[in-house]
């Protein structure tokens, strides 16, 4: 069968693996932003979240596939001859909105922390309504959505296979989901570097924005920053919060060793 032939289905888990790669971001921005609702909802926001993203993906999904041309086509530009030159498009500009938020996203929340709103809020448990959360979880969802669906057309035209590997990264992303929301809520010291990382997405978001739109700054070509480059990125600044937080951990047992032998 046609339907069931050994390419469909070698192309079914390459998507899979696809998405469950291009998912970390999007994982990652879900267990932070699933904090600001109520503690006992949490689960149940990034549940309903990743649901209603997952049926919106095969929507968008759907509308991608018969109307990618509009997507494409220029909305309008921007022609500053020697200071920013551009031709937007739809794509283009829901990726570099995107990625615009999720660098204030970052930026608010690691302010918060570092100030007297962060203890307010740790003691009120919510900053947001359940609702309010679920919508921020499902916008972010198809921002980042964009990105692995065009890479799914790219391997294959047969609509049930990209479809069915949105719905099993889907279910990946709700059962990983509250995994890394639970090691971010007993490891408090990586929320810190979860939020860099998330600051990093933006950044990523918005030079690929810019390469969509061909964006030109002081006559120089916004260049898209590789999957390869963001991981590397990721491994060190993983690497470099071990390295600090045991050597960390190495100066306090020296200056409690240093207390006791005074003592």
């Amino acid at each position: 069968m046609d339907f069931l032939s050994i390419d469909n289905l070698f192309t079914l888990g390459m998507l899979i693996l696809l998405q469950a790669v291009l998912g970390f971001d999007n994982l990652l921005y879900i267990s932070l932003e699933s904090k600001n609702a109520p503690p006992d909802r949490r689960s149940y926001v990034r549940k309903v979240g990743i649901g209603l993203a997952i049926a919106l993906r095969i929507i968008l999904l759907f509308v991608l596939v018969r109307l990618i041309g509009y997507f494409q086509d220029p909305v309008f530009g921007i022609y500053l001859t020697g200071i920013v030159t551009g031709k937007f498009n739809i794509h283009s500009l829901i990726v570099l909105l995107g990625g615009v938020f999720i660098i204030y996203t970052a930026t608010k929340e690691i302010w918060h922390m570092i100030s007297l709103e962060e203890a307010a809020k740790a003691e009120t448990g919510s900053s947001k309504t359940t609702g309010q959360v679920i919508f921020m979880i499902v916008l972010m969802n198809l921002v980042f959505s964009f990105d692995s669906i065009l890479s799914a057309m790219a391997l294959t035209d047969v609509f049930w296979v990209m479809a069915s590997a949105i719905i099993v990264g889907g279910i990946l992303m709700i059962w990983l989901a509250d995994r890394i929301s639970e090691f971010l809520q007993k490891n408090r010291m990586y929320e810190v570097l979860g939020l860099f990382i998330l600051f990093l997405v933006g950044i990523m978001l918005l030079a690929e924005g810019g390469h969509l739109a061909h964006l030109k700054l002081m006559g120089q070509e916004i260049t898209p920053m590789s999957k390869a480059t963001f991981y590397f990125i990721i491994i060190i600044l993983v690497l470099t919060d071990v390295v600090q937080g045991r050597y960390q951990r190495k100066i306090l047992k020296e200056k409690e060793a240093s207390q006791q032998h005074r003592s």
